[in-house]
């Protein structure tokens, strides 16, 4: 951030990234209970050890390459360009929880990102949301605000990052449960990481988008069947 930038667009951001932002983000586990179930996340060496593999090995690959190629369209006004991002970060998702769950939470940012900040652009999504034309995803709708707050693309991933990183934390607070020091000292380990994460995203090839790693997909799948489940995915 340089030093024009408005303090009251820092406040939104950090509005907007607090986890109890009423989006339905706390709603989600994205697998990771599928992991608490199988007692394979019981502490918080093990809920380090899975967020270090859903950062390195999902993150990037969708959110992480979203937020770069929606903000490469957006620097050149490719609207189809966003358009199509939407749909593949959606139809490569094979977990359909996770699907729905990533369109319920992108329809309520919209909601309340409207209320907070004016974006012709949004609107836009949010209609072609409501004809179908498009599916909607956090990681574009928060592009399209940090990019209209005037944010670098390296500081809209670390914002989105933080965002992501804090409300799975704070999910595992409750659902493994987790002590809230304990959390406090993760968010810190996950935060020294992000710089690396940004930069592998600015390498990283476009042909990358999508990649994922088959046990936290197959964790968001059998999500569905769990007999007992706090979460929606």
């Amino acid at each position: 951030m340089n030093n024009k930038t408005n303090i009251l667009d820092v406040l939104t951001v950090m509005q907007v990234c607090d986890s109890n932002f009423p989006v339905g983000s706390f709603n989600h586990s994205y697998g990771m209970e599928t992991y608490i179930r199988d007692r394979r996340i019981d502490d918080s060496s093990a809920m380090k050890e899975w967020l270090k593999a859903y950062l390195n090995n999902v993150f990037i690959y969708s959110d992480g390459l979203a937020v770069r190629m929606t903000y490469d369209c957006l620097d050149n006004n490719d609207l189809e360009g966003i358009w199509k991002v939407d749909n593949e970060i959606t139809v490569q998702s094979v977990a359909s929880e996770t699907r729905n769950g990533s369109k319920l939470v992108a329809a309520r940012m919209i909601r309340m990102f409207e209320l907070l900040h004016d974006s012709s652009l949004l609107q836009e999504y949010d209609k072609r949301i409501a004809d179908k034309k498009s599916f909607g995803h956090p990681a574009i709708v928060f592009s399209i605000v940090m990019h209209s707050l005037g944010f670098s693309m390296e500081e809209a991933l670390n914002f989105h990052l933080y965002s992501t990183v804090s409300t799975l934390i704070q999910n595992s607070v409750r659902a493994i449960p987790l002590g809230q020091k304990d959390g406090q000292l993760l968010m810190k380990e996950c935060s020294e990481s992000f710089s690396r994460l940004t930069e592998k995203v600015n390498n990283m090839s476009y042909d990358m988008f999508g990649a994922s790693s088959p046990g936290i997909e197959l964790s968001q799948i059998k999500h569905e069947i769990l007999e007992f489940r706090l979460f929606m995915s």
